[in-house]
């Protein structure tokens, strides 16, 4: 099933506190998830921190576990500001210019996307195309590499 995909630009959060609000607030909306994800999004982070520091950049790819999920669906916040993120590697933050949130059903999905979104990461053009395409291109450019 092809995941429905949420672009959001021109956005400013003061934390990842606010991010989390702000995804759960429109999965919800949108019958992505169950209620259940509000809270399973900050125990994830809490647990396993999201934020990753790139060769140039930072981001995050905050995502929870399928039970929480109705509908796949992948959101790529690209926030006016950067959002400090908690790294998983070690004690710190990284700063993150793109939230790459992830919503799916069946637990190998989550397995395949992350693996295939992890490879394109490390592509640093992608990355700064990113970071820089006009907001009516970014869907395009998210498919096209991500092979949605």
């Amino acid at each position: 099933m092809t995941p429905n995909l949420f672009i959001k630009t021109n956005i400013e959060f003061a934390s990842y506190d606010e991010v989390f609000h702000h995804l759960a607030d429109t999965f919800i909306k949108e019958g992505i998830v169950k209620e259940s994800y509000r809270e399973a999004i900050f125990e994830r982070e809490a647990d396993f921190p999201t934020g990753i520091m790139l060769e140039h950049h930072a981001v995050a790819i905050p995502h929870c576990d399928a039970s929480h999920a109705l509908k796949p669906a992948i959101c790529v916040i690209r926030p006016n500001q950067v959002v400090k993120f908690n790294r998983p590697d070690e004690d710190g933050t990284v700063n993150a210019e793109l939230i790459i949130a992830l919503v799916v059903t069946d637990p190998k999905d989550q397995l395949v996307i992350l693996r295939k979104l992890f490879g394109k990461l490390q592509d640093n053009d992608f990355v700064e195309d990113l970071i820089k395409t006009a907001d009516i291109d970014l869907p395009n450019l998210i498919q096209q590499n991500l092979q949605l």
